[in-house]
């Protein structure tokens, strides 16, 4: 315990002194999105606070703690749970539900402290809907189901970096002296200008980029086996699995990896496995393979305008399976 208190004092400082590196950041945000969970974290940021030599001279306020459980709470309400709406309301509003949340506490600090850090908000598209972002620079994100994404409004380098958990697809505004970096669970990407598609949610081993216009560069992190820098023309994806520790370039018709933006869904000779995990994101539903010989299946097919019980049908239609609903569960079962 006491190795991780002090592992958790030196994270928040060199956040708030501005030294953090990428998976350092992704460490702090942990801490900070979830502060009831660390009982020691109230102290230390109160701790840090009191022995901050530069704000000696400067008054601290009488009602910290009241502003600590303030900023919890909107941290709190930001873990919104998806809620059983019909698809057309979800239609209607997918296109303006992007949440907005003030992600972590430090940067609240930061800010009392009148120092140029970074101040990091997090958008979040919630279970069963597509949200759009506008990102400081004009940039513009639409996040898939059970996505979301991490910038900056702030900071002395102005850097434009985002850290995505899920999949986005981005168009961004090209500025050649600031680059655009995706921080992806696997690898980062490069962009000065240009629209991509990106899916890396950190339950999925790969991580997949598809280039639609301009040109990006695919640029390592800290995976051993990963070490060449790729750089991606229109029309190409990268895809690295970083369970097998491979990775791959080819060639693919772009549009089939974006459509979701419409509320589309395209399958070309899709395992049964990975369609489940789309259609869970898409309907906010929860489905249990009985026969997990199933998985193995494959489906060619469009989703739109379907619901999840015209899905089902049609897939016990085309595929040797059948389903039933038990409470709030989809067993899906071979036929």
């Amino acid at each position: 315990m006491e190795f991780e208190k002090d592992n958790n004092i030196s994270i928040i400082n060199k956040y708030l002194a501005g030294e953090s590196s990428p998976e350092e950041l992704q460490n702090a945000f942990k801490l900070f999105e979830s502060p009831y969970k660390n009982l020691n974290l109230r102290k230390i940021i109160f701790e840090w606070w009191n022995n901050e030599k530069e704000l000696e001279s400067q008054p601290k306020p009488d009602n910290l703690s009241e502003i600590l459980d303030k900023i919890h709470h909107q941290i709190n309400l930001g873990q919104v749970q998806p809620q059983k709406k019909s698809k057309k309301i979800i239609i209607k509003y997918s296109r303006i539900a992007a949440i907005l949340v003030l992600g972590f506490l430090a940067g609240f600090f930061v800010h009392l402290m009148k120092k140029e850090q970074p101040v990091y908000y997090t958008s979040i598209a919630p279970i069963g809907s597509v949200s759009q972002v506008i990102l400081p620079d004009s940039s513009m994100v639409y996040l898939n189901s059970g996505s979301k994404i991490t910038y900056t409004t702030s900071g002395a380098d102005r850097n434009r970096v985002v850290f995505l958990d899920g999949e986005g697809w981005f168009d961004v505004t090209k500025n050649s002296k600031k680059p655009f970096v995706v921080i992806t669970p696997s690898y980062k990407i490069k962009v000065i200008g240009t629209k991509f598609n990106v899916k890396g949610y950190k339950t999925e081993s790969k991580v997949t980029t598809t280039l639609e216009e301009g040109k990006i560069q695919i640029i390592p992190s800290s995976n051993p086996n990963f070490k060449t820098t790729t750089v991606l023309e229109p029309g190409e994806q990268f895809i690295f699995d970083s369970e097998q520790n491979i990775f791959e370039t080819k060639h693919v018709n772009t549009k089939l990896f974006s459509s979701w933006r419409d509320n589309k869904l395209i399958f070309i000779n899709m395992n049964l496995k990975e369609l489940i995990i789309l259609l869970e994101r898409k309907f906010g539903v929860d489905i249990v393979v009985a026969d997990n010989i199933v998985l193995d299946y494959h489906y060619d097919g469009t989703i739109k305008n379907e619901t999840i019980l015209e899905v089902l049908e049609l897939l016990q239609e085309t595929l040797p399976i059948n389903y039933r609903i038990e409470g709030q569960q989809v067993i899906i079962q071979k036929r």
